[in-house]
């Protein structure tokens, strides 16, 4: 996941207690601003929400937490085909750009420093809409006390392959699906190098 980080305009540290002796200014940190985390989440999802789908992407999720005297901005996304390095930098540098600006027109969202991350769903998110169905055909999945392997998909549903029969399922009757990890048998494996050694062993065969 590629993090970017960036100083906010203004750290907002309050004073910290007086002390009798107090210790030197290198000593105490800027402390983060206490805001509404839920509110500036919903404000944030708001502000870049627009950003990630204009740049041709989907927003799957958005987490604003705390991590010491910074906030840290966690944004996911997807699209058909996969999220590559590029389309990382790409939505990270827009979504900063966006951010920047409004700071500039009065409306920050987030008041002090903050760090943002912006990466692509795991294998571990539950599918829940159509799209994410569409991005797993040819997956082994479990749904509904089911375990099944996606077929295709429509508008109305899935088809899986369960015990090697089909069954069509709507959207309405899927809970949240799982993707399974699949690992290849060792006898079913194609070892690249398997081949160069026969072509070896051939080669000098031919040369004696």
């Amino acid at each position: 996941m590629t993090q970017r980080g960036r100083a906010g305009a203004r750290p907002g540290g309050r004073p910290s207690p007086r002390r009798t002796r107090p210790e030197p200014e290198s000593r105490s940190a800027p402390i983060a601003p206490r805001i509404d985390l839920t509110a500036a989440r919903a404000r944030l999802r708001e502000l870049v929400g627009p950003v990630v789908a204009k740049a041709g992407y989907d927003l799957e999720d958005l987490t604003l937490s705390r991590a010491g005297r910074r906030f840290v901005v966690r944004v996911l996304i997807d699209t058909d085909g996969g999220i590559s390095l590029d389309d990382v930098a790409v939505v990270s540098r827009e979504i900063s750009e966006a951010l920047d600006a409004e700071d500039e027109q009065g409306g920050e969202v987030l008041a002090g420093e903050y760090q943002l991350e912006v990466g692509s769903p795991g294998v571990d998110r539950p599918l829940t809409e159509p799209r994410h169905w569409r991005r797993n055909i040819g997956r082994l999945v479990a749904v509904n006390g089911l375990t099944g392997r996606v077929l295709r998909t429509d508008d109305s549903g899935v088809t899986l392959e369960v015990d090697g029969a089909e069954r069509e399922l709507s959207y309405g009757d899927l809970g949240p699906g799982k993707v399974q990890i699949e690992f290849k048998r060792m006898d079913e494996a194609d070892f690249g190098d398997e081949a160069d050694d026969d072509e070896d062993e051939d080669e000098g065969e031919g040369e004696e």
